[in-house]
């Protein structure tokens, strides 16, 4: 089979590789979209610590089963699959209380780590645990489907915050999983949604997306604007998606007493926090992991179009161009939210 493997820091090459065996308990999958996470631009460098090649990366995808391993019932060669990106031992304490994605044992496909190595979708095939696997509807496309993982991000985050019908919120980061953000809360019931961010087209394009209103975080008096877009006390909400100090600060400093404030983001290892105002605020500061059931509701929302992939779809291309592709993604130098490969 074909692979895009990452070989060094930055650098990929096409390689033909043997298709993987799958094991008793997984699917192997012919994969026919994959999309280019934020996570695998920013890892690929190895900055992270958390893409240490040789590696095959890529963890948002969708295709059909090719074969699977003898424990495996209810999946037939053919079926139209997508799957999650964690890969959860079903075993451990978190895993037996519901909270898969805290996983003692956690992998992530994709991922290499010096825990563990876990190949990716970036390729012809891919074999995962068929616990992990959900089927797609007959009329959604595999590149839709293949965004059933960030748009799963975006849902457990806003499940988090738990919004009530009528609440407001603000979303600071404008990026693919903040735009995702916005519609997972107006979808979940928030009437009053606000976005901030650097990059003017992505505030246009949330708007679009139903926010209410859109900020660049350098605007003068911002915090002025947006009290007196919530009634005076600012909102009961806020998602922080980008995961450096000026922006948790931003997101502290922008709840309401009494307030929730969602750390979505982790851009960077560690940041500064105002303490103080998060405390004399008595604000409920919660940070967000990966999926955890989503999944479902993921697949559901895109399939009947609540929640809007199309429009952040930049461009679907072949596999055999994705090298390219992570090059122009690193360099920033376009307006580019979610880039598709292809295999096949």
């Amino acid at each position: 089979m074909k692979a895009l493997e990452l070989i060094s820091s930055s650098t990929f090459e096409l390689v033909e590789k043997a298709v993987p065996e799958p094991g008793p308990d997984e699917l192997l999958v012919a994969v026919r979209a994959c999309g280019i996470c934020g996570s695998d631009i920013h890892g690929m460098n190895g900055s992270s610590g958390r893409r240490i090649p040789p590696l095959i990366m890529g963890h948002e995808a969708a295709g059909v089963v090719e074969a699977f391993g003898t424990d495996v019932t209810g999946w037939n060669e053919g079926d139209r699959v997508t799957f999650d990106s964690t890969i959860y031992c079903g075993e451990c304490d978190y895993c037996r209380t519901g909270r898969v994605n805290l996983c003692a044992n956690r992998e992530v496909l994709g991922v290499s780590t010096p825990d563990f190595r876990r190949q990716g979708a970036f390729a012809d095939y891919v074999v995962v645990p068929s616990r992990i696997c959900h089927r797609i509807p007959e009329d959604l496309s595999f590149e839709e489907a293949a965004f059933a993982e960030p748009v799963s991000v975006a849902l457990h985050a806003v499940n988090r915050v738990q919004i009530a019908e009528g609440e407001s919120a603000v979303v600071v980061g404008a990026g693919l999983i903040g735009l995702l953000i916005v519609q997972a809360l107006r979808r979940a019931g928030c009437c009053n949604v606000i976005a901030i961010d650097l990059a003017e087209e992505r505030l246009e394009l949330a708007l679009q997306l139903g926010a209410s209103s859109a900020f660049q975080p350098d605007q003068e008096n911002l915090q002025d604007a947006i009290r007196s877009l919530t009634g005076g006390e600012g909102p009961e909400a806020v998602l922080e998606v980008v995961g450096i100090s000026s922006t948790v600060e931003l997101a502290v400093n922008t709840a309401r007493k009494g307030g929730r404030v969602c750390l979505v983001g982790n851009l960077a290892p560690s940041v500064q926090f105002p303490l103080q105002t998060a405390v004399t605020s008595e604000l409920d500061v919660l940070g967000s992991c990966a999926i955890n059931g989503e999944y479902p509701d993921a697949i559901a929302a895109i399939a009947t179009g609540e929640i809007d992939v199309r429009a952040l779809t930049s461009c679907i291309v072949p596999l055999a161009e994705g090298a390219s592709w992570f090059s122009r993604l690193e360099s920033g130098q376009e307006t580019l939210l979610k880039v598709i490969l292809r295999p096949g």
